[in-house]
């Protein structure tokens, strides 16, 4: 009776089903890295892009395969590892969203491979189909011999399961490594040799380089064959890394010596004209065709190992659409859970890639599976690493500008060799990440990497900006503002004006202000007007930092809000309170905020609202007076930065300038020409003189020139402010013939240049 595997049971514990040791991944993987493509297509690669080129390709593409490599080691050393090779190694350490779109891709990249593979054993067979056709005039193809070749090894597996196919691959590799070391000892007959060593020597109009390399690409990507092995390993944490990666720099090697060997044995007219011309190199011609065969199958042998194995572990963990399915594929058979309906379906796909076309045309659809899944595991490994999540605790590290250049290489290779191809596999990708995101509810996905990542570049942004405050200052001042209020309902104007000057020039805390005692009914309270608030923030797209202070009173909370860091990094330079015109118990608490902000020295921006709501949003009218001509600049730049805003793009600032008789022309003339320096958006036409004797003028002044301005900004003498709470709340009653008000008193020095 078949022994089904039931969901996570092996999983959990980690333990394997043969037991075996670190030479079968070692084996798995060199013998599908030196697979068809060593013997089919490098001297065709040298003799399109001769010996220099091959050599970069050979680098360009370790480029990706090594941090992949270094990667997968990597996270296959942070958890317990158990059947599904890298997929299970992924999906464990990373969640099933990432594992799932990147298993998807990992498995169809193995089933074509046993396509691949097969298609390449079949052009072994080479002078058979030769002499057929000259001694019988039989004209067959490749197919009549790698679909019987699909069918025979996929029988095999299936009857003989894992234990046999490993054993094979101890023969096939055997067989593998004589061919080579024939070859390297070989000597080319002298008709085909070229006079001496040349590194850039190619044939004339050659396929381009991209052509060439996407072709010999695959070559490169057997690294994680091994890895389907992982479920089967005494101890996969130390034989997955000394198994990859062994075999990865051997593979490496050896393709830089058969490089150098195809360049001083043929020209590269014969280099391009003969797939076989490893054959009039080697000591024994046939070896080659013998090594093609064993490299085929035995690069066959680790893909039908390691496919069905990924979709098993997929099926296992309910990432396929229907339920009916994952039920059917996940089922294992023996007593080592040998997954044959998996094998089944493998099957399938290889035959009608098979089918479908030769070598070239796999190996150019295979690159692109290959690249995007070994790009996806190399970026999920630097945001990790990035991140600095305490639960990413692998005993095997490698480096994060590792993995982030494998990333990077990953994309750039793929849109070189096809973009067409490369944004489709990138759009299957994202469509696999968000059917899973949909279907794996409460699964960790990319938004927690993310947010990991961004807290520490975050983090290291504001402790560099600290370290360089003092330089920085020197830069220009920007708005750094805490908001607080108790208001956050219906009263929206307090937070409009705040999300309009942090746009793009300043940066804004919102803070609500809740009265009470610490606790955790209050806790939860604030919590829920956090996420009212944020929900506003993403509504009307605000840059906005927002939270909520629990203290007995404002005072306690303005006390505690300034003090907090400035979440630019840089400390917080201005205080915004808020309040309604027609509410005279708010200005007795905004007056006493006030008195103890300018006490700290904050710059203090004051905004008188009305259910004007700031009209048209189309007019914003500065006002200069004698006693607040230091506030100036700070207005100005105010008033320039609002108008910055989307929602104040009409809009246009008017400055008057209301001195004593006789010096208004003159300051008018003068801040007109620093204006104009200091390229604010104000025209000489609209900077006005008035001139204003007594407060009572001046009101009357406002009133008359600035009653359906949208916002009025005025300024508020700094010695008026340190008289009392009294004055302060005479001052900021004042003007009430207009609408909203912004009243500003500035402590730093602003130069406007």
């Amino acid at each position: 009776m078949a022994d089904q595997h039931a969901p996570g049971s092996r999983d959990a514990s980690g333990g394997s089903g043969h037991g075996f040791g670190t030479a079968p991944v070692f084996l798995a993987s060199i013998s599908t890295i030196l697979g068809a493509i060593l013997f089919l297509r490098f001297g065709y690669a040298v003799g399109h892009v001769g010996l220099w080129g091959t050599l970069l390709i050979i680098v360009l593409g370790h480029l990706v395969t090594v941090p992949t490599v270094l990667a997968v080691s990597e996270i296959a050393t942070n958890r317990r590892v158990a059947g599904g090779g890298a997929y299970f190694i992924v999906s464990r350490s990373f969640g099933s969203r990432i594992g799932g779109a990147i298993g998807v891709s990992l498995y169809l990249s193995q089933a074509i491979s046993i396509a691949f593979y097969l298609v390449a054993f079949a052009e072994a067979f080479a002078p058979m189909y030769e002499w057929l056709a000259a001694n019988y005039d039989l004209s067959i193809g490749t197919r009549f011999v790698s679909v019987p070749a699909t069918l025979l090894l996929v029988g095999l597996v299936l009857k003989r399961g894992a234990t046999f196919a490993v054993k094979s691959l101890w023969i096939v590799s055997a067989l593998l490594g004589l061919s080579i070391v024939m070859f390297l000892l070989g000597q080319a007959p002298e008709s085909i040799r070229p006079d001496g060593l040349n590194l850039t020597a190619r044939i004339a109009n050659g396929d381009s380089f991209s052509m060439v390399f996407a072709i010999c690409f695959p070559a490169f990507t057997g690294m994680i064959g091994g890895l389907g092995l992982s479920g089967d390993l005494r101890n996969p944490q130390r034989s997955i890394p000394l198994g990859i990666i062994g075999a990865t720099l051997a593979g490496m090697l050896i393709y830089v010596l058969v490089a150098f060997k195809l360049a001083q044995s043929a020209t590269p007219e014969v280099l391009a004209a003969d797939q076989f011309v490893m054959t009039q190199v080697a000591l024994w011609g046939p070896a080659i065709y013998i090594g093609l065969a064993a490299a085929a199958l035995s690069s066959a042998f680790g893909s039908i190992l390691v496919a069905p194995r990924t979709l098993q572990a997929l099926a296992r963990d309910n990432l396929l659409p229907s339920s009916a399915l994952n039920r059917l594929l996940e089922r294992g058979y023996g007593a080592a859970h040998e997954p044959l309906i998996a094998t089944g379906v493998s099957a399938v796909i290889a035959i009608v890639f098979v089918l479908a076309g030769g070598v070239d045309f796999i190996a150019q659809i295979l690159s692109m599976f290959f690249l995007v899944t070994y790009g996806a595991l190399c970026a999920v490994s630097f945001l990790e690493y990035f991140a600095g999540n305490p639960s990413y605790r692998p005993t095997f590290r490698s480096r994060w500008y590792v993995a982030l250049v494998g990333a990077v290489m990953c994309g750039l290779l793929m849109i070189q060799m096809n973009a067409l191809y490369a944004f489709v596999a990138f759009g299957l990708m994202a469509l696999i990440y968000l059917g899973l995101r949909h279907s794996q509810k409460g699964e960790r996905d990319l938004t927690a990497i993310f947010q990991g990542a961004m807290f520490q570049l975050t983090r290291r942004l504001q402790i560099t900006l600290q370290k360089n405050y003092a330089t920085g200052a020197d830069s220009g001042w920007r708005p750094s503002i805490i908001a607080l209020t108790r208001y956050t309902g219906r009263r929206l104007g307090h937070f409009d004006l705040l999300r309009w000057i942090s746009h793009r020039h300043g940066f804004g805390h919102f803070i609500r202000f809740s009265e009470g005692d610490y606790s955790d009914a209050s806790k939860a309270d604030a919590h829920r007007q956090v996420q009212k608030m944020i929900e506003r923030s993403q509504v009307t797209g605000a840059g906005v930092f927002v939270d909520t202070l629990i203290c007995p009173t404002i005072q306690d909370a303005l006390s505690v809000a300034m003090q907090l860091p400035g979440i630019s990094g840089l400390p917080n330079n201005c205080i915004l309170l808020e309040f309604d015109r027609n509410r005279p118990n708010e200005l007795e608490e905004v007056s006493q905020c006030t008195a103890m902000a300018v006490e700290s020295r904050f710059n203090m921006l004051i905004l008188r609202s009305t259910k004007y709501r700031f009209g048209y949003r189309s007019t914003i009218h500065v006002w200069v007076t004698e006693d607040n001509l230091s506030n100036a600049p700070m207005m100005l730049l105010l008033a320039y930065i609002i108008v910055g805003h989307p929602e104040w793009k009409r809009a246009q600032i008017n400055l008057f300038v209301c001195l004593e008789d006789g010096d208004s022309e003159r300051e008018a003339h003068r801040l007109s020409d620093r204006l104009q320096q200091g390229r604010m958006p104000i025209s000489p036409q609209n900077v006005t003189s008035v001139t204003c004797d007594t407060e009572e003028s001046l009101e009357k002044e406002i009133t008359s020139r600035s009653a359906d301005a949208s916002l009025v900004i005025v300024g508020l003498a700094e010695a008026r402010l340190k008289s009392s709470e009294d004055e302060i709340a005479t001052q900021l009653n004042r003007y009430r013939g207009v609408n909203d008000v912004l009243f500003v008193s500035a402590v730093d020095e602003i130069q406007i240049d």
